[in-house]
């Protein structure tokens, strides 16, 4: 069965930075300072490119001639070394590469790394500079190497924890193990022991995803997939060795590992990642884990009183045809009127569920809002034209493998996502490092469209905050860039909002708007308009963050084509639809932390992630720019800007460290 087609559109393209394009389609203005000059080039300029491209030629064919006499440099996949004996086929920063075949698929996890990426030359001439300052100032990642999805989270005794997928040997993906750090405001963080290590032959090959629970009585259990020494998946049980700890620094795996192994028709690598808890009225309490039926994604219930030994629902949580295998699935309640979150075992009138899975065949997070039935622990949409994985992505950009979990100490739910890098291999390991964490998100029902949730950064963001600027009524005519001396623009918290010229515009006309179209660059009547962020003077990298409006639906999109003069980086175009309600002005807010973009529009309706690396538009040549690229309506904008501290991200001290 086809899936069906989703509403909500993002738009997918990548292209090579050319030096010689107009800062944005059709020349507009540049409002406080010169155009950039268009080059034109002699015919003794291009003489010159012929005579080096032929020299660059005969160059690659002599390095390739004595290749096979030369060791490969340390930077690069050099995929020729064995695997040890405790890693087996999931190890190492040295698991031989296919570049038909991205790192994890064949250890049976979503694909690790682009094959288009895998190449062993940097995408740039990077400079030891230009890495340092691709490291994020206020979001998490660890000191170093590689780090994918976030596991576990949970608040206790004072601290939040966060658990996280590590190799602790290189920063490419392999040797998977529970990285774990804390923070007393979810802003500053301690880097503490691992967790968890692959010690045992049911997580030898890695100790997968999990989530936490906590007990009514305040024990916590902490189930986790785990890949054995057959590179099955299998749920394993963990939980602290000492409760009075508040780091929670020790961890003991049960004796009864693994309490649950892939029931008959499901494939060995096709189990894994089981949800936080939730206790039914019987006093059962159930997990759902993702897998899949051919092409049906499903999400199947376990019911346990003990969570070591469970019964198989007879009936799926929720499936949908087409959408493949679903991992890291999340399942949680969230009011339908109120500023709160809601612990996961709430249900009842004035609630709605929210599923949500990680597509492993398309590395997206996809959700939907529904009722969950608690008399047969069924799931189902309210608008079944919106399912999961055909409806609702969570963020609309550079993200994966998200999780929430219930924060008892501000009665809220939070939400981490993982942002994966999207440079070359040789690139992260030349810089030692590999992806980041987003800043967590609060969830919430979105009462006003009632089919969606909204997202917000957490309210701990703003204890960054230093000097602001402010822009009142500020017109932006039609093909026009504004330049906003705001200093520094590399960490800021960018709240936005605009109008356009009439609001007779707001009933656009004409042919309508096909998505986020192809960037900033491709103009409608009207629009697009927004900011332009990590731009340098000369325009020649920027990424654009915007709305493009027209007669039936307004889109939120981010543009990452100009946002680099590397090469060899994937730079798309992401966007959704985005609901704009009558009373409402375009509004969005924007977090930039170096080299990750996190934008919200309308309130959080939308969010698109942007992972980017400029060449030129980093630390003192960063600026930010308004701009307005629509052919016939002049925008006001209203902006204010904080820019942003750093926070403390370092490890635990237990001789000197102070809360």
């Amino acid at each position: 069965m086809e899936a069906i087609k989703p509403s909500h559109t993002a738009t997918y393209d990548i292209e090579e930075v050319n030096d010689d394009y107009s800062p944005l389609q059709g020349h507009p203005a540049v409002t406080g300072g010169d155009p950039p000059k268009s080059r034109r080039r002699s015919l003794k300029g291009f003489c010159v490119i012929v005579g080096s491209v032929v020299f660059l030629v005969s160059l690659v064919a002599l390095i390739n001639a004595n290749r096979t006499q030369q060791e490969p440099s340390s930077a690069t996949v050099t995929g020729a070394e064995a695997q040890n004996d405790k890693s087996s086929s999931n190890s190492s920063s040295n698991h031989k590469v296919s570049f038909l075949e991205p790192r994890g698929v064949a250890q049976g996890v979503s694909a690790k790394s682009n094959p288009a990426l895998l190449s062993e030359e940097l995408s740039f001439n990077w400079t030891n500079a230009m890495f340092s300052w691709q490291r994020t100032a206020f979001h998490f990642q660890p000191q170093k190497n590689w780090m994918n999805d976030p596991d576990g989270p949970l608040y206790y005794k004072g601290w939040y924890h966060l658990f996280y997928q590590y190799n602790p040997d290189s920063a490419v993906w392999g040797n998977i193990t529970w990285g774990h750090a804390v923070s007393s405001d979810l802003i500053h963080w301690l880097y503490l022991p691992f967790a968890m290590v692959p010690d045992h032959w049911y997580d030898i090959n890695g100790v997968w995803t999990g989530s936490a629970t906590i007990l009514p009585d305040g024990q916590i259990v902490m189930l986790y997939t785990g890949s054995t020494n057959e590179s099955v998946q299998v749920q394993n049980l963990a939980y602290p060795a000492n409760l009075s700890d508040p780091l929670l620094l020790n961890w003991v795996k049960s004796e009864k590992n693994p309490v649950l192994v892939p029931p008959p028709g499901i494939g060995l690598k096709d189990f894994r990642d089981p949800t936080t808890a939730w206790i039914g009225p019987d006093g059962k309490w159930r997990i759902t884990i993702g897998s899949k039926v051919n092409k049906t994604g499903i999400s199947l219930v376990y019911t346990t009183t003990d969570f070591i030994s469970y019964e198989l629902a007879d009936r799926y949580l929720h499936a949908v045809p087409g959408t493949g295998m679903w991992e890291c699935v999340d399942f949680y309640p969230v009011a339908v009127n109120g500023s709160n979150g809601l612990e996961t075992s709430v249900n009842g009138p004035g609630v709605k569920h929210v599923l949500k899975a990680s597509l492993d065949d398309t590395k997206v997070d996809y959700y939907a809002v529904g009722t969950y039935f608690l008399g047969n622990d069924t799931w189902v949409p309210d608008n079944p034209t919106e399912d999961v994985g055909i409806g609702s992505r969570l963020d609309y950009g550079r993200y994966y493998a998200s999780k929430t979990f219930y924060d008892q100490n501000k009665e809220r739910r939070i939400l981490w996502g993982w942002i994966k890098e999207t440079d070359t291999e040789a690139d992260d390991l030349a810089k030692g490092w590999a992806s980041v964490q987003t800043i967590p998100r609060s969830v919430l029902f979105d009462a006003k469209t009632g089919t969606n949730v909204l997202q917000w950064p957490v309210d701990e963001i703003e204890s960054l905050r230093l000097s602001s600027s402010e822009f009142s009524e500020l017109v932006v005519e039609p093909g026009s860039v504004v330049p906003l001396d705001i200093g520094s623009s590399t960490q800021l918290d960018i709240f936005a909002d605009f109008e356009l010229e009439s609001s007779g515009l707001r009933e656009a006309v004409g042919n309508d708007i096909a998505g986020c179209g192809g960037g900033a660059v491709d103009r409608s009547e009207f629009g697009p308009f927004g900011l332009l962020v990590l731009a340098n003077d000369a325009l020649s990298e920027l990424t654009p963050i915007y709305f493009r409006h027209g007669k039936a639906n307004t889109y939120f999109c981010a543009d990452e084509k100009r946002s680099s003069k590397a090469n060899g980086i994937s730079k798309q175009v992401y966007g959704s639809q985005i609901p704009v309600l009558d009373d409402e002005k375009f509004s969005l807010r924007v977090l930039v932390d170096h080299s990750i973009v996190e934008s919200f529009g309308q309130g959080g309706r939308r969010a698109i992630t942007t992972r980017i690396y400029p060449t030129e538009a980093i630390y003192g040549a960063a600026r930010l720019f308004v701009f307005n690229n629509a052919t016939g309506a002049t925008v006001k904008a209203n902006l204010k800007i904080w820019q942003l501290n750093s926070a403390f991200i370092h490890p635990y001290d237990p001789l000197h460290q102070t809360e």
